[in-house]
């Protein structure tokens, strides 16, 4: 495929994932997501999707692994895709995965350069602050309560930023990560001026965002077998939440989710406040959490959800249906007769198959 089309990412995606949902008896070269759903999902390779040539397999047992490493290889030879040896590597219990590392433990943050994030100094512009916040972001499930601190360094503009580079000997202590104190003494701390309470709340919200990307818990893989267990927090203007599941008779983390409350939130009781970081993680791990309907089954069942009703499946004959029924309701095989002469021409959407592009062996681009 050649390098530089719009839509290259897209379809070598598709690929790989075509070549990673198909078991052995099924190894044919059509589009399983024909219906945005894999046809069988159950016997997939891996059970799951992969981040485009990110291939990670895990397994139980040996013999396992070598099973989905052998059904993989051949739905790659399949489709044409080749596999560097020299890129992979496998029988281990630990191994890094999107700036992860996963390991039958749990998972684990592993940003590429740790020191070097640890070690920043207190950024002296509005883009520098944006892209530390951005870097943490990416591990927000690993911090508890990430977004409280991280409100306050949000909340800085560019205008609050040109005000610092104004103050030479501020700036220099938020560099050195000096500690500032609320009852700051201008001689100790060599300040020419005041010192407005944001920078106090940004530097020691700075500090601490950089301690806890440090010092991230290993969070537990999901059990479906297990019931997860919500543990909500709520104070005055933020509210977080941590979705756990009870190992040993310890409740381990799986996730945190946390946001500071908006202006009309601010009005709430604490009872309020507590549903409101119960929804938050609710809807982030909707997909994590949720075992019932989905898609349009699950939106009729919400439009039902206030009826009582019970149904039920006619088992009777015709004969004894029209005994039943009042006179004023059309019996079932004259209603068909009467609606057939009159029906419009309507057909199903029906849907086209459109081929996947593919590179032969002996193809040249």
């Amino acid at each position: 495929m050649p390098f530089g089309l719009k839509n290259a990412p897209q379809i070598y995606q598709r690929l790989v994932d075509n070549a990673s949902s198909r078991g052995k008896a099924t190894l044919a070269t059509t589009d399983v997501f024909q219906t945005r759903i894999a046809d069988d999902p159950d016997r997939a390779v891996l059970g799951r999707r992969s981040y485009i040539d990110d291939i990670m397999i895990g397994a139980e047992s040996w013999d396992q692994m070598c099973r989905r490493v052998e059904d993989l290889l051949e739905g790659c030879d399949k489709w044409n895709l080749s596999i560097s040896v020299a890129k992979g590597f496998g029988g281990m219990d630990k191994v890094g995965y999107l700036g992860h590392r996963v390991s039958i433990g749990g998972l684990e943050a592993s940003p590429k350069d740790l020191k070097s994030l640890t070690d920043l100094p207190f950024p002296g512009s509005l883009r520098s602050m944006q892209s530390f916040l951005g870097s943490l972001n990416y591990y927000s499930r690993f911090i508890e309560d990430y977004a409280i601190y991280a409100s306050v360094l949000y909340e800085l503009r560019e205008v609050e930023f040109a005000e610092l580079e104004k103050r030479l000997d501020l700036r220099q202590i938020l560099v050195r990560n000096d500690p500032i104190s609320r009852n700051h003494d201008p001689p100790e701390l060599k300040l020419t001026g005041p010192v407005d309470e944001r920078w106090i709340r940004a530097h020691r919200a700075f500090i601490a965002l950089k301690t806890k990307i440090a010092t991230t818990t290993v969070l537990c893989h999901f059990d479906e077998t297990r019931p997860p267990v919500v543990i909500v927090y709520a104070s005055d203007w933020a509210i977080s939440a941590s979705l756990t599941q009870e190992h040993d008779g310890i409740y381990h983390p799986v996730a945190f989710a946390s946001r500071t409350l908006r202006t009309n939130e601010l009005n709430y009781n604490m009872t309020e406040k507590e549903v409101l970081a119960l929804l938050r993680i609710l809807d982030l791990y909707y997909n994590l959490l949720s075992t019932g309907l989905q898609g349009r089954l699950g939106q009729w069942s919400a439009l039902l959800a206030p009826w009582t009703l019970e149904i039920t499946k006619c088992t009777k004959g015709e004969d004894e249906i029209l005994g039943a029924i009042a006179a004023s309701i059309t019996p079932r095989a004259k209603n068909d007769d009467a609606l057939a002469e009159i029906a419009p021409r309507k057909e199903p959407k029906r849907w086209i198959q459109a081929p996947i592009p593919t590179v032969d062996r002996d193809e040249e681009l």
